[in-house]
């Protein structure tokens, strides 16, 4: 499984940005809660365990439901406060693409470098994140149509080619590359995913700008539809 990330890995894991105010900013409740009123979303202020001081937004997209939410961090690679979202779409559930900024590529693998010491331990041992197994089996991949500059900021991983390709058309490459200010700088973790007919974000969320919460919603939502649109139904159950 470690094949690939043996191959091409030495030395340590860059840093990635724990930004200044990662502990404790989020957006304030009451302009979220008015925006996503004029969006159809609704809204719910966190309760959980792991919600912190976040809040939860509900919608449909193409008819299908997604939520997501911005509370306290599931993964050991996102510090502070953590945007993850998840949405049913129908779509082809052998379909899988993985796109997450290089930073956080360059250092989920040569974490699984570092800790990996046989090959007949696995990662749920290990305690290494689901993550880093994406990572061993999925092949990046890349194409001539979009810019050197995505590419730079960008990895993407997939089962097979067609299916990025169908999926990252040039809009959401340009939502992806668009961040308005105060934007999150290319180290900051951030993933987006389609998994067994899902699809999911997570991102290092370091500013309390609505106008980068906003943009982070549009282009989850953007990605749905754009995963909606590119690939094949889900066969029936």
């Amino acid at each position: 499984m470690f094949d690939r990330i043996r191959k091409v890995l030495s030395g340590s894991a860059p840093g990635l940005r724990r930004g200044p105010g990662a502990d404790h900013a989020s957006p304030s409740l009451e302009p979220v809660s008015q925006w996503a009123s004029t969006q159809g979303m609704a809204f719910t202020q966190g309760s959980g365990p792991g919600s912190g001081s976040g809040f939860a937004l509900k919608g449909y997209v193409g008819g299908k439901p997604w939520r997501l939410e911005l509370g306290r961090p599931s993964r050991d690679y996102i510090h502070g406060q953590e945007l993850r979202a998840r949405a049913e779409l129908g779509i082809d559930e052998d379909a899988a693409v993985l796109l997450m900024n290089r930073p956080l590529k360059d250092a989920l693998e040569k974490k699984a470098y570092a800790t990996y010491t046989d090959g007949l331990q696995t990662i749920a041992a290990m305690g290494l994140p689901e993550e880093i197994r994406w990572l061993s089996l999925y092949q990046e991949v890349g194409w001539d149509s979009l810019p050197r500059e995505f590419w730079a900021r960008y990895a993407v991983l997939a089962d097979r080619r067609e299916n990025a390709l169908a999926w990252i058309d040039p809009p959401l490459a340009q939502q992806l590359m668009a961040w308005p200010q105060p934007a999150p700088g290319p180290e900051v973790p951030f993933m987006l995913l389609l998994l067994r007919g899902k699809a999911y974000l997570r991102m290092q969320y370091d500013s309390a700008s609505m106008s980068t919460f906003q943009h982070a919603t549009a282009v989850f939502t953007g990605a749905c539809e754009a995963a909606i649109g590119g690939l094949p139904a889900g066969r029936p159950r």
